[in-house]
């Protein structure tokens, strides 16, 4: 198989700048790349274009790069992106490269990658993970497949724009498959976390003794690390949303059903995530899920400093 040559500086555009596409873009920026940043947030616009960066309202202005990050929220906005009115394919050059990092449903990243083969176009199927800080200091894990072209091509963003590159395989819908086991996982370390902190206040135990003793013992996990804190500081400024995982468990639920394989473990999560969304709650930091914990049995939570005159969350 014939291999692409790595470019050294390609013209890339950045679609999507929301925590996870404004780092990323920044960080490509920052590090020498001809970056060109787009959002249908005109704030977001702004905020990329005051750093430096060349901003467009839609993806077909993206026309003239040679590699486009897709950072977006969703499998339909994926879908708008490419092939709606305003989208990618019919704009950009033959032999350009997608690199779609949104989670979607490895079917969907399959028929996603031969639709835009069909266009004279690559695609890495790259979903990441790692947050926003990570995003923008460059050090994003991301779960890639596709073909050596797709990776050639690629080589000085993913080198910009993450810490590691797990090559998982040479087709579409590996790396989203490794995205959803990562999913499922975050997600039911995240439910788990908040029923845990639950229980023990409900039982009386103080909420950062808790939070020391289990950080320091078996029970631990990253994200149970990671995520409590925000639940003892009151402070639920969304990092990583709840409606995010009802997206991604929502997704896992899905592909279990495709394959005649049951996950009631991520199930279960997925229901306390979704209880927390029809609370309210769905565009707050997804440990706001230990609120379905405190509208059923009353538990008093931690209020941020600021909120303590306006009577919190309850």
């Amino acid at each position: 198989m014939s291999q692409t040559t790595p470019q050294t500086n390609p013209r890339v555009g950045v679609v999507g700048l929301g925590a996870m596409g404004m780092g990323t873009a920044l960080t490509l920026h920052e590090r020498g790349l001809t970056v060109s940043g787009c959002d249908v947030s005109h704030a977001a616009r702004e905020a990329f274009a005051a750093k430096g960066g060349n901003s467009v309202e839609s993806p077909a202005a993206l026309a003239d790069c040679e590699v486009v990050v897709l950072l977006v929220v969703n499998g339909e906005q994926v879908e708008e992106v490419l092939f709606g009115d305003q989208g990618l394919v019919g704009k950009l050059a033959p032999g350009s490269l997608v690199i779609q990092c949104a989670t979607v449903a490895p079917s969907q990243a399959r028929s996603l990658a031969e639709r835009l083969a069909a266009e004279g176009l690559a695609m890495l199927d790259a979903p990441v993970s790692g947050g926003a800080a990570k995003a923008r200091s460059g050090e994003l894990s991301v779960m890639a497949s596709g073909d050596e072209n797709a990776f050639a091509k690629a080589e000085s963003v993913l080198d910009a724009m993450a810490a590691t590159v797990y090559r998982l395989g040479d087709a579409a819908g590996v790396g989203s498959s490794m995205k959803l086991v990562n999913q499922l996982l975050a997600g039911v370390h995240i439910a788990t976390a908040a029923e845990a902190m639950a229980l023990g206040i409900r039982m009386g135990l103080d909420p950062d003794t808790v939070y020391d003793v289990i950080t320091h013992s078996a029970g631990n996990s990253w994200m149970f690390e990671n995520r409590v804190p925000h639940i003892l500081q009151g402070d639920y400024t969304p990092l990583s949303a709840v409606d995010i995982f009802v997206k991604d468990l929502n997704i896992v639920h899905q592909t279990g059903r495709e394959l005649a394989m049951p996950t009631p473990v991520a199930s279960s999560a997925l229901q306390q995530f979704t209880a927390a969304k029809g609370a309210g709650f769905g565009r707050e930091d997804d440990s706001a899920v230990i609120k379905v914990y405190q509208r059923l049995s009353g538990i008093p939570l931690p209020e941020a400093a600021n909120d303590a005159d306006a009577g919190g969350d309850a």
